[in-house]
């Protein structure tokens, strides 16, 4: 390969999009943001939804921008999961997608579950049944899903728009709750649960494995963006976090992973599902990751709690993150915990209250003012992870060494510290870009640029890297996670 060429990444998160160029040169794989635009919901009529149009306005400027600065390879496309697009039979989008956060899944989760039974649907797909899930929002969907004759995850919406092709990533189709985990076979959709759920199994796309050519840019979008000569769209691991834990700069060591953004996921890498009812109770949910693998996890509520206080403190000049950091980090440790995943916490609107409310429930102190409420967040996520890590580790018999904590989160150094603190590890922060790195180490290898397995895909990406070291090793961590997790946990 030429030095003029380059992969492109388009790495789309809940709150922001992002572009980045990839170049390979004797060092290894260089990463650089080009485009950045911002994302989030949109209420409209009492609904919250996806801006798809937008969205796909911000991927095209994005590859104007690197076309300009080299010859592109091809493109992958990676976001969050379980959010879909409708298409009817012209292949149009029927109506904006809805945000997984929108309310008209509420009360959906146990009325399903108790339908299909939540032990023998845990044991077909390994999905932790999130009352966000695809299938849910599926089931609060089913009229307006019946008129349709696509549903297209969003990475295999942007995909399909740049290439008309209608394509299944399979990491991000196994979030859905309708695709089959088995240890010995391979993925595929579930008819039978499509069936137990009123959808038709010809509503979804044929599935594809990362590193996979879906096709070329179709004529119209290359003239857009400036590739007369075109370039390939590649299949990368369209879950933003199937991506992340290949862009972990991982050695030797066993290690668990936590990606940290608006949703934190902290877990191992395996190489098939754990499916005991045991992991299920625990709301540990199994992923498939690139080349086999399996994401072995917990969604943890992440920095969409601090994200939300931001927003509601705009208007008194209280956002600042530096200033709020720096704050938060004079508040004695620990004086506010709260479980982070009550359900009460997941909607937009109104968190700095409900944190003080969910302090109150639990009988704890209650925060006042941007500096506690944040330090309360922080903190509840330091004790949340070290209960997740508890559990990845007892379920899934894999020693831990060192956490790998990529995306956002790693910048947040109070967050990265109390997170060494809590789970008596070292922490490796970074890269931040650790998504765009995977999704840009698959493709190099679908080109040929690369070989090898993950560990070889591992070994060329870099980027800032910062180690924590715990400093509370005496703190008693463990029964702080323990007495949330027996306030929270299903027993059933």
């Amino acid at each position: 390969m030429s030095g003029s060429e380059v992969f492109v990444a388009v790495d789309l998160g809940a709150s922001s999009g992002r572009v980045h160029l990839g170049r390979l040169d004797g060092s290894g794989l260089r990463v650089e943001e080009v485009h950045r635009f911002p994302n989030g919901g949109i209420r409209v009529l009492d609904h919250l939804h996806w801006d798809a149009l937008g969205i796909h306005r911000g991927v095209t400027e994005g590859l104007r921008r690197c076309a300009e600065l080299g010859e592109v390879v091809s493109i992958g496309i990676d976001s969050w999961a379980v959010d879909y697009g409708l298409l009817d039979a012209g292949g149009e989008l029927l109506a904006n997608p809805y945000h997984h956060r929108d309310h008209r899944t509420d009360g959906i989760a146990e009325e399903v579950v108790a339908r299909l039974g939540a032990s023998s649907w845990y044991e077909r797909n390994g999905i932790a049944q999130l009352p966000f899930n695809t299938a849910f929002q599926l089931v609060a969907d089913r009229a307006r899903a019946a008129t349709a004759s696509r549903l297209l995850l969003v990475p295999d919406l942007m995909t399909y728009w740049l290439t008309g092709a209608q394509v299944a990533e399979v990491t991000n189709a196994s979030t859905t709750g309708l695709l089959t985990t088995s240890p010995t076979g391979a993925p595929a959709w579930d008819e039978e649960v499509m069936a137990g759920i009123g959808v038709p199994p010809e509503l979804f796309a044929p599935l594809r494995a990362p590193g996979e050519v879906v096709g070329e840019l179709l004529g119209s979008v290359a003239a857009e963006v400036g590739l007369p000569g075109g370039a390939r769209v590649v299949t990368v691991g369209s879950h933003d976090t199937a991506s992340a834990v290949v862009g972990v700069p991982a050695g030797k060591e066993p290690f668990a992973f936590l990606s940290s953004g608006t949703w934190s996921l902290l877990g191992v890498e395996l190489d098939s599902p754990v499916l005991t009812e045991e992991a299920r109770l625990a709301r540990f949910t199994n992923e498939l990751g690139v080349d086999g693998t399996v994401r072995f996890l917990r969604n943890v509520m992440g920095l969409w709690l601090l994200q939300e206080c931001q927003r509601a403190w705009q208007a008194t000049g209280s956002a600042d993150l530096t200033a709020l950091l720096a704050a938060a980090g004079a508040v004695p440790a620990r004086s506010f915990l709260i479980d982070v995943d009550d359900p009460s916490l997941l909607p937009p609107g109104g968190m700095p209250e409900r944190i003080a409310a969910a302090c109150a429930a639990r009988g704890a102190p209650v925060p006042a003012g941007p500096a506690e409420i944040t330090r309360a967040i922080l903190d509840s996520l330091a004790v949340a992870y070290r209960r997740a890590l508890d559990d990845a580790r007892r379920l899934s018999g894999r020693p831990v060494e060192v956490l790998h904590l990529v995306g956002g989160g790693a910048r947040n150094e109070l967050l990265c510290q109390l997170t060494a603190d809590a789970c008596g590890l070292p922490v490796v922060a970074g890269p931040v870009e650790a998504a765009a790195a995977g999704n840009l180490a698959v493709q190099a290898r679908a080109a040929g640029a690369l070989d090898g397995g993950l560990a070889e895909l591992r070994a060329v990406i870099h980027g800032r890297l910062r180690t924590f070291e715990p400093s509370e090793p005496d703190w008693p961590w463990a029964e702080a996670a323990a007495e949330v997790a027996r306030q929270t946990l299903p027993t059933s």
